[in-house]
């Protein structure tokens, strides 16, 4: 089965859904992953790790590097930058011409073959713009297939007791939990590739906690996934349930 991961910026594969692309790509998948920016953004670290203007090819680095820890088959660059933080942590979407990205997702759909697409969720998790725009240009690209087009799942769907429900998306009830645990080694040392955004990924963790947690120590064990798949594409939702089955959960019995 040929996969694609679509997302808006680096690490946004690792901490949605680095386990489930773990998973997919031990069993047999071929995950491609394509990533709309480079990032150039988001955060240096902290301590610095590079300038601003530098972050973009250092980030491109780290998504490689987080590839070959999820055992990905390639990367594509989309090429769009990614706006810097605005006022009071404005977030922006990196276009304004969805029909040109359309294109070009369902372009590289065509390009890898693809049987199921991987992308971010209808509230963009957290409502970034980023995230939103690259959920719609996804749907919109595999509805432009027709029924020639992929599967489409997306991630952190809700269900009862999500362990960071700040994270998911409210609107997408969940179709499949994963107990991501098999494969805990490879999303952390996925997540440590992305060296630039450590501060980040533990920052509101900790503030909850009351004292500094590590990198591994705020790895989600568990990730969710919803189907929009419709009749007449290449895969369905129980093409990759089968492929996933043994790693299934209950949704209503989370810790």
């Amino acid at each position: 089965m040929n996969v694609i991961a679509f997302f808006a910026h680096p690490d946004d594969e690792t901490m949605l859904a680095g386990g489930t692309l773990a998973l997919l790509a031990q069993n047999g998948a071929s995950v491609h992953y394509l990533c709309a920016t480079r990032g150039e953004g988001g955060e240096v670290g902290e301590p610095p790790l590079c300038t601003q203007e530098q972050l973009g090819g250092v980030r491109e680095k780290e998504l490689a590097c987080t590839i070959q820890a999820l055992g990905g088959r390639s990367l594509t660059f989309l090429g769009y930058v990614d706006p810097h933080v605005g006022a009071d942590n404005t977030l922006f979407a990196y276009s304004d011409n969805l029909t040109m990205l359309v294109g070009q997702v369902a372009a590289h759909i065509r390009q890898f073959d693809a049987q199921l697409v991987i992308s971010h969720g209808s509230n963009g998790e957290y409502g970034h713009p980023a995230h939103l725009l690259t959920h719609q240009a996804a749907r919109m690209a595999i509805e432009s297939l027709e029924e020639g087009g992929p599967g489409f799942y997306t991630t952190a769907a809700i269900f009862p007791k999500h362990p960071r429900p700040h994270l998911a998306n409210p609107d997408d009830p969940a179709d499949l939990v994963l107990d991501v645990t098999p494969v805990l080694a490879q999303k952390t040392q996925a997540a440590l590739c992305h060296r630039t955004q450590h501060a980040l990924f533990v920052r509101r963790a900790s503030e909850e906690a009351g004292h500094l947690l590590s990198v591994a120590e705020v790895i989600m064990k568990v990730e969710s996934l919803r189907s929009w798949n419709t009749p007449g594409r290449k895969t369905g939702p129980d093409s990759l349930t089968t492929l996933l089955n043994p790693y299934l959960k209950s949704k209503q019995n989370q810790p």
